[in-house]
């Protein structure tokens, strides 16, 4: 996966279309991301026997890769990743502006 936690996107499909949010985390293995702010709902708890009230909370689920888009820190454009090396060393590029994220 070429996102990483800390990196900023923006949503480019969905109810969220627009927003720009940093990663919170990265779910690799179902190619998904948990991004701040992002795809909130709420979740209706019921009243527990030890003496919990019920309550309305808010989750944050986790949204596809494919629907995002990586924002670089040096152009500040919507850009795809490439890699590049020097010295046998891997890094990602952007794509636009071809400096290192």
């Amino acid at each position: 996966m070429k996102l990483k936690k800390g990196d900023t996107v923006t949503v480019t499909v969905g109810k969220d279309r627009g927003k720009t949010e940093k990663i919170e985390k990265v779910l690799i293995k179902e190619d998904k991301i948990i991004v701040t702010g992002v795809n909130r709902f709420k979740r209706h708890l019921k009243a527990r026997a030890a003496g919990k009230p019920s309550e309305i909370v808010t989750i944050t689920k986790a949204i596809s890769v494919a629907n995002v888009s990586l924002v670089c820190p040096n152009c500040k454009k919507l850009t795809r990743i490439g890699y590049g090396g020097e010295k046998g060393k891997k890094m990602r590029v952007c794509r636009k502006c071809k400096k290192e994220i």
